[in-house]
């Protein structure tokens, strides 16, 4: 979990610069467990964001604009009753746990004001969100917790509200480093997890991140370390502490370049990732976060079902390829039941009823060699020859219709998987929408009555090569073909990786002739934008679009090509572009 106590210390002091002696002027409840505090200080108008939910629990200032119901729940109404009107006071965070106390002067039903506390507790599938009086009863909470569920810590209304257990670590601010070092040294737990089980507020990845910063590998026992990086590591440790003394931050979101996911977020650089974009407030950098990971679910919901259809038929399609298959296998003696019904009409003369083999000279074989037959006796020669041409015409017919069926089916199938390579690189509703159109119109969805709303339609990625060629390219089918064969020019150059799912890519064509450099950068974003993305030496076909065409009844994005030349690169990512 991201929200360490490194984290919730960052947002306590973000929050108490910027928040700290506002008024609560507005409350919202968009979901079960989130809460939404809006609040005027310094002239400003900021949200807090409050969750509770079990997989992205937080506290932050977000600039989203959440969905509110129609009707607000009675947690909202009860936080409306007490704090509308209240002054923040403070945010207190102590210890180094994840949780933190909003102190707020309210004005109750008589007029007199009075304290309240809202607590945040971040403690995954325990998360919750309690509201206090100034005596620290309990009000209400966003989540009940009754004896049945725990019966040393009741969130009930008018209990008395008891921290979560304390744990057995140290806080960063008090530890004596010579202790540290000596308490680990003869364990035989790795580096990472004895620096996880010692100290306060840290996550496994800040645990891993001082280790490689220390150059001390953090997954062997700290014996096996030399002295010299153990020295190393607590310069690190007493670094990283003072900045934490000194609130000095550099909140960050890490991705993981080979999927394009945002993985985790900090206060620090986390250097043990390729990438990371750097935020000016930490707020910033957990609203970036998941936001972005909850468009990532939202485009992955949206798009279940047509996932499920295309896997289905990708099922479908490779079974009939194995059939098709097979009958070719099995249709592959055709030639030779020909044969023998020609070589028995050939000796119809010398044969007899009532025999079950014969061996005749084959005159097609230089050699004079003889094959053996196999004969039915109870049938004539002149039988014998006409039941092995019909096998002949049978296996013939079966071997051209199996052709043209694994044809259409491997062509069915290249399709396909281009459209669940699309839909697992959509970037937006809209494009999944698209893919479902498309979908509905080539009969793998059934159409409905329902009048829809007309699609919005998204445009392709443009990016520019480094010496001024502008370079498009599709996102879908349907932009491929609108690509490809409406919008570009005959001159203009085509690109696709070889057999592989991809996206088509268009250089505009000027009037000299395409630069190698724009010609390479465009082929690494070929490879880039297909299945072949986290692959190394991705060949890439190129020619000019007016040697790209659509075959007749071809689906949407399928195109065959002629005088193209292939080039070999590694995919580029369009940032280094």
């Amino acid at each position: 979990m991201p929200f360490d106590g490194i984290v919730t210390k960052a947002v306590s002091d973000e929050l108490n610069r910027t928040i700290a002696g506002g008024r609560i002027f507005k409350i919202y409840q968009p979901t079960k467990d989130t809460i939404i505090l809006h609040i005027r200080s310094n002239s400003n108008n900021y949200k807090l964001l409050l969750s509770s939910n079990a997989n992205s629990a937080r506290v932050h200032l977000t600039d989203i604009e959440y969905e509110n119901p129609a009707s607000p729940p009675m947690f909202c109404m009860l936080l409306r009753k007490h704090l509308i009107g209240g002054k923040l006071l403070n945010v207190e965070f102590s210890n180094f746990e994840r949780i933190l106390r909003f102190h707020i002067e309210a004005t109750d039903e008589l007029g007199d004001k009075s304290i309240k506390h809202l607590v945040s507790e971040i403690m995954g599938r325990h998360s919750n969100i309690i509201l206090l009086n100034s005596s620290d009863v309990i009000i209400d909470s966003v989540k009940h917790v009754d004896h049945d569920i725990n019966r040393v810590r009741e969130i009930m209304p008018a209990r008395h509200y008891i921290l979560p257990p304390a744990q057995d670590k140290a806080n960063p601010f008090d530890i004596d480093f010579n202790d540290l070092i000596s308490s680990i040294l003869n364990e035989n737990a790795s580096l990472a997890k004895l620096l996880l089980s010692k100290i306060l507020g840290f996550s496994p990845v800040i645990c891993h991140e001082i280790c490689l910063r220390a150059g001390a590998d953090p997954d062997i026992a700290p014996k096996y370390i030399d002295d010299a990086k153990l020295l190393s590591l607590t310069e690190v440790l007493k670094e990283l502490i003072g900045k934490l003394h000194q609130q000095i931050y550099s909140p960050c979101v890490v991705v993981d370049r080979s999927s394009g996911k945002y993985v985790d977020f900090h206060t620090m650089m986390l250097t043990q990732y390729e990438s990371a974009n750097e935020f000016t407030s930490i707020s910033e950098a957990i609203d970036f976060f998941y936001k972005a990971r909850e468009k990532k679910e939202q485009i992955r919901s949206k798009g279940s079902d047509i996932a499920k259809v295309i896997k289905q038929s990708i099922e479908r399609c490779e079974k009939k390829i194995r059939i098709h298959i097979s009958t070719l296998e099995e249709s592959s003696d055709m030639d030779k039941y020909r044969l023998n019904g020609e070589l028995i009409t050939a000796n119809i003369y010398s044969l007899q009823k009532g025999i079950n083999k014969c061996s005749l000279m084959n005159y097609y074989d230089p050699n004079g060699s003889y094959v053996d037959i196999a004969l039915d006796e109870n049938r004539t020669p002149q039988e014998n020859a006409q039941w092995y041409f019909k096998k002949y015409s049978k296996a013939k017919a079966a071997h051209s219709h199996a052709t043209d069926q694994l044809k259409q089916a491997r062509w069915e199938l290249e399709y396909l998987e281009n459209v669940l390579y699309s839909l697992e690189e959509a970037d937006s509703t809209e494009s999944v929408e698209e893919i479902r159109e498309e979908l509905r119109e080539q009969g793998y969805i059934r159409k409905t009555n329902i009048r829809r709303k007309s699609l919005r339609k998204s445009a392709p990625f443009t990016f520019m090569s480094t010496d001024g060629y502008t370079i498009h390219v599709g996102r879908n089918n349907m932009q491929n073909d609108e690509l490809t064969l409406k919008s570009s020019k005959s001159e203009d150059l085509w690109l696709h990786t070889k057999n592989i799912p991809g996206s088509h890519v268009i250089i505009a064509s000027l009037p000299e002739p395409i630069p190698d450099t724009a010609l390479l950068e465009a082929a690494g974003l070929a490879a880039w934008f297909s299945k072949a993305k986290n692959s190394t030496r991705v060949e890439v076909d190129y020619t000019r679009v007016k040697y790209v065409r659509k075959p007749s009844g071809a689906k949407p994005g399928m195109v065959v090509y002629v005088n193209y030349n292939t080039v070999i690169v590694d995919p580029l990512d369009p940032e280094n572009l």
